[in-house]
This record gives structure tokens, sequence and C-alpha cells, in this order.
């Protein structure tokens, strides 16, 4: 798992006002859980925005007056306007014991479905895993270049040293299907197929039925 450094200011002074004059010095409040007890601290706000601002799983090393702890981010606020860190929760993490954490999915290579024309479809962004943190990779890295049309990739398909998948096992990760219209265009030559043979079908039963016309009567004499 990659670390990454933040040195945090513990904070005494809680509530909204406090929360304000924070930011207003560019420094982002934060919580740290999952300890003896819960802490407050803030970060600066340009150190913290490479943790915020990534998909990829990190483990933090938060320094609090000298003291390491290692974490991970558990929620994150956003501005609703610009996008600026509001707030950051941390959960301490214990490198010794197995902890559940949402790992983001990375697709591998170009399946052979999508070369034959077909759409490729990402049900699953992330995934629950659990395991030690040291096992904990950046992202999960799934390999899709033999996935033809019609096929899919399940949880269950999926195995990664040293973690459980939290997942239901039949749940789709990663499918190739016909677009819709690639579809409709398949099946349209079977059933235009089977109208003339209906038709000659008809035609046959309607000659087959037919009586042959009467024989025309001779002319009478005067």
């Amino acid at each position: 798992m990659n670390k990454i450094a933040l040195t945090g200011t513990p904070r005494t002074n809680l509530g909204t006002k406090y929360a304000a004059q924070l930011r207003r010095t560019k420094q982002v409040p934060c919580v740290l859980y999952g300890g003896e007890n819960t802490v407050h601290f803030s970060v600066d706000e340009a150190a913290l925005n490479k943790t915020a601002f990534t998909a990829e799983m990190n483990g933090v090393e938060i320094d609090l007056n000298g003291t390491k702890t290692l974490a991970l981010v558990k929620a994150k606020q956003f501005h609703p306007v610009t996008d600026r860190v509001l707030h950051v929760d941390f959960v301490e993490l214990n490198e010794n014991k197995e902890t559940t954490a949402f790992l983001s999915i990375r697709l591998k290579g170009q399946p052979i479905g999508v070369r034959k024309g077909g759409n490729l479809s990402q049900n699953m962004r992330k995934m629950r895993v659990k395991g030690l943190p040291t096992k904990f990779p950046s992202h999960l890295e799934v390999d899709i270049a033999e996935l033809d049309i019609n096929k899919s990739i399940h949880v269950s398909d999926l195995k990664f040293d040293g973690l459980t998948l939290m997942e239901r096992e039949d749940d789709v990760v990663v499918a190739v299907k016909l677009a819709k219209k690639q579809e409709e265009a398949a099946a349209t030559p079977a059933a235009g197929a089977a109208a003339p043979a209906a038709a000659k079908a008809g035609d046959a039963k309607a000659a087959a039925g037919a009586k042959p016309a009467a024989a025309a009567k001779p002319a009478a004499k005067k």
C-alpha cells in the first residue's frame, strides 16, 4: 500500500464557527477515528488535496506533534460550487489487523468482443475488500483482453493475493454486449426469411384447394 505523509495540527475548538475560521486560512478540519480516542486536527489544504482528489487507495501517515498514525480516508466533504475540500474523516489502521476498504477497479487490455463491434459495460467501479492494510494495492487491476461478445466477468472470477472480496459472487463486474441496433439487425433477416416461406406455403395450400373450372355447356340448337 502506498503511503502519503501528512502533518496535522491538533485542535480543541470545535463547531461550525471555528471550522469556517480554519478554512479561511487554507486549513481543513479533520477527524481521526478508530483509536483509543477521537482526535480532531487540521491539515494544510494544499497538502491534503493529493489525498482527497484521487480514486487510488493510499495509506495516510498522519503526524500529530511527532506521533505518527497510519490511517485511511473514510469520508470526504467538498464545497458544492468550488469543489474545495471542506472536511475529511480518517480511520486509524493497525497493520497487523484485517480491515475493510473500497478499492477502485482499473481495467486492463482491449476486449476481443469490442474489436468485433461489441460495447463494453463496466457495472462496478469500486469493490469492497478485506485484508491486512499491507496487502492493499492502490487499485484492483482486472484483465479484460479475452472478454468476447456476450461474455462477462463476475466477482467470483476474480482473485487478489491476500484479499477477500466482500461483494456478492454473482455480481457482474464488466461485460461486452452487442449494441441494441446490432441485435435488431441480426434478428431482422431471420424474421424476413420467415415471411416469404409462409407466403409460399399459403399459395400452395390455396392452389391445392382450388376447384377445377366447370366445362362450358354447348349452345342450345334452334
